[in-house]
């Protein structure tokens, strides 16, 4: 063979070499995606930190596949800075894992089985010098294994240890992160807490929710600017009351807990955001020289509450003990047993904008001694007891922030004259489930204070949102509604409700209306061209109104109404149009599905619940998104057929059977008389 035929070979050879040479040395190189220094290799069905990645990466995701464990030096990348093995089957990181990555400062651990070889995992953590972030949850550590496993980590500033079996932590447990700001412990079994974040000077983000905790006592973290210990069994929050520093605490959330009492708050504060949600909350001011029960203790003993006093005794209706509340914005007492405000409550908190007090047992809302702050734009005390509003001129004008009320579910049957219109600034009004009449045109009064039998709104020049329902409205007079801009109209729940003629002056703004369950038929939309939302569900419609067909709805509810059909022409209008229809509780006719089909073909429309809807054939329900498009051409092809078979052969055979009697009646009646005495007349014995 000529040398030069040769080398050509060999040139050849070697271009090809080189092509698979990467492919065969890089094998998962293909089951991750590069973004700049980034490897994304999650959900890769891979068991090991894939090889040949590029050796400059500083971020490495391995979250959802199937690796056991992290071998030593398996992450020879030196400028690696982030890495996330989040849920895999890891059991342990070998001691020497990280040893060429010692620029690690971000590191995901979450929901493995770490548990199982702790001591080794331990080592390894202890080679990284610079880690920041460390989320070992979901992991089954108990105290003991996560004492071992945090040991010497002095850089840790984010710490997650949710999801695990902690139970009790002391001082040792975060002894060694003196650098940690940012602590979550939800969702442990943590029954008690002894010092544990004494070690611990810049943390200033806590999360103990949905844990065991009956008390937090002795609070001193001045430091701390989020506490979230919702979600636990918490019966008493008491803050250190002899401390001189002011506390930055910020958000205290204590919702879903079994607090009795308002919580005692740090004596200087900066508290904005204070939640006790659903607890037993309730204020016991009125127990004070209570002589109709001189038995009762009107005090509140706390024993070995700490190393600093032996007990303390304490006035139930004492105004101190609720510390300083003068910066908190937000305070959510819905669902406690608040029966009123002891006396210059509401006054203390000057900069309260939003009052949440849902579900309580108020019985009077008196705007006049409580003061509300100027600032206040958002009041809910929907769900009360409210028979009464006691308002005068004076208190109503500094409500002139006041942008939402919600009165809803209350005893309410009038509000004093003028209240509502003194509210310059009221936006959404919700006097739902409330016995109300409104007031016509001659009985509607500017003054305030007195109170009036009627409920007047009328120009209310910022209104956009008025919610009625449930109020037992029949005849809505005409000019219910003259003056208001409204966008947002709810009428429903209020059966045999008249209200065409009063609504027709809300026809050019008005964009959602709801009209459920008052008994409407022949509703006339064609004026309301500005309408997006309209809920009509609950009204025994059979067919829908043709003025439908000129709005532009994006939002259509029509359950529980009588409809068999939707006329293809109407549901062609429709579908291009909606973007959310609501159809389940009407009795369709399953041979008359095909405005199903033209929804079902809309890919720009939601139908609600399109699984649940159902339709009749032969007094059997079926679901319509299940029946099949022949189902009803077989169904009727076949019942015709039997029915001119039946149709042909009945008179035939009745024909045949009385030719028959004739017959055996005229030729034979022997023949007949002996086949029914045989038949019929049978012996009798004696």
């Amino acid at each position: 063979m000529p040398v030069h035929q040769l080398t050509s070979i060999l040139l050849c050879l070697l271009s090809i070499w080189r092509i698979l040479t990467p492919a065969s040395s890089h094998p998962q190189h293909s089951q991750c995606q590069l973004v700049e220094r980034t490897a994304l290799c999650n959900n890769a069905k891979v068991t090991s930190v894939p090889a040949g990645l590029p050796h400059d990466i500083e971020e490495l995701q391995l979250n959802y596949n199937s690796i056991g464990a992290l071998q030593d030096y398996s992450l020879s990348y030196p400028s690696l800075k982030t890495l996330s093995v989040a849920c895999n089957s890891l059991e342990k990181l070998h001691s020497d894992t990280f040893q060429d990555s010692k620029l690690l400062e971000s590191l995901n651990l979450a929901n493995n089985h770490l548990h199982i070889d702790y001591q080794e995992t331990s080592l390894a953590l202890k080679t990284v010098p610079r880690l920041r972030v460390l989320d070992l949850s979901e992991n089954r550590f108990d105290e003991e294994m996560t004492a071992a496993l945090l040991q010497n980590l002095t850089a840790v500033e984010h710490l997650n240890l949710s999801g695990n079996l902690l139970q009790r932590l002391d001082e040792t447990s975060f002894r060694d992160l003196s650098q940690l700001k940012e602590l979550h412990l939800q969702r442990n079994i943590i029954f008690e807490i002894d010092g544990a974040f004494n070690s611990n000077p810049k943390l200033q983000r806590l999360d103990l929710a949905f844990n065991y905790l009956p008390c937090l006592t002795d609070f001193d973290m001045t430091q701390l600017v989020v506490l979230n210990a919702s979600h636990n069994f918490i019966e008493w929050f008491i803050s250190r009351q002899d401390l001189n520093d002011t506390f930055h605490l910020e958000t205290l959330d204590l919702s879903d807990n079994q607090l009795l009492f308002f919580p005692f708050l740090p004596s200087r504060s900066r508290l904005t955001n204070l939640y006790l949600s659903h607890n037993k909350i309730n204020f016991y001011e009125h127990l004070s020289g209570n002589t109709t029960a001189p038995n009762s203790s009107s005090t509140v003993e706390f024993y070995n509450m700490n190393k600093y006093m032996d007990n303390v005794t304490s006035r139930l209706w004492d105004e101190s003990l609720h510390g300083d509340v003068s910066s908190v914005d937000v305070l959510d007492l819905r669902g406690n047993q608040v029966e009123y405000f002891p006396q210059g409550f509401i006054q203390k908190m000057p900069a309260l904008s939003r009052l949440q007090m849902s579900t309580n047992c108020l019985q009077t809302l008196n705007v006049s001694s409580e003061q509300f702050s100027g600032s206040l734009y958002q009041l809910d005390v929907s769900n009360n007891r409210l028979n009464e509003i006691v308002a005068d001129e004076g208190t109503t004008n500094s409500l002139g922030n006041l942008t939402y009320l919600n009165l809803s579910l209350n005893n309410l049957e009038s509000v004093p004259s003028g209240f509502l219109f003194s509210l310059s600034s009221l936006r959404s009004l919700d006097l739902s489930y409330n016995s109300i009449d409104i007031c016509l045109p001659e009985e509607a009064e500017t003054g305030t204070g007195s109170m009036s039998p009627c409920v007047d709104w009328k120009n209310i020049a910022s209104l956009r949102q008025l919610y009625l329902n449930g109020c037992n409205l029949k005849l809505m007079p005409s000019s219910a509604f003259s003056g208001l801009p409204l966008t947002h109209l709810e009428l429903s729940n209020n059966p045999g409700l008249i209200a065409q003629e009063s609504i027709q002056s809300l026809s050019t703004t008005l964009q959602h209306l709801g009209l459920g369950n008052t008994h409407i038929q022949d509703f006339d939309f064609s004026r309301f061209l500005s309408l997006r939302s309209l809920i009509v569900s609950g009204n025994s419609l059979s067919h829908l109104p043709p003025s439908l067909l000129t709005l532009d709805l994006k939002v259509l509810d029509l359950r529980d109404n009588r409809l068999s059909t939707i006329p293809s022409d109407q549901a062609h209008a429709l579908a291009p149009k909606l973007s959310t229809v609501f159809l389940t509780g009407n009795p369709f006719n399953c041979c008359q599905t095909e405005w199903f089909r033209t929804f079902e073909a809309t890919k720009t429309m939601d139908v609600v619940e399109r699984s649940e809807i159902e339709c009749d054939l032969f007094q059997t329900t079926h679901r319509l998104q299940n029946l099949q498009p022949f189902f009803c051409v077989e169904v009727n092809e076949s019942s015709e057929s039997y029915f001119w078979y039946i149709l042909l052969f009945v008179p035939a055979f009745l024909s045949l059977t009385g030719i028959s009697i004739i017959f055996l009646l005229t030729f034979k009646p022997k023949i007949l008389q002996k086949s029914i005495k045989k038949r019929c007349l049978k012996p009798t014995s004696y």
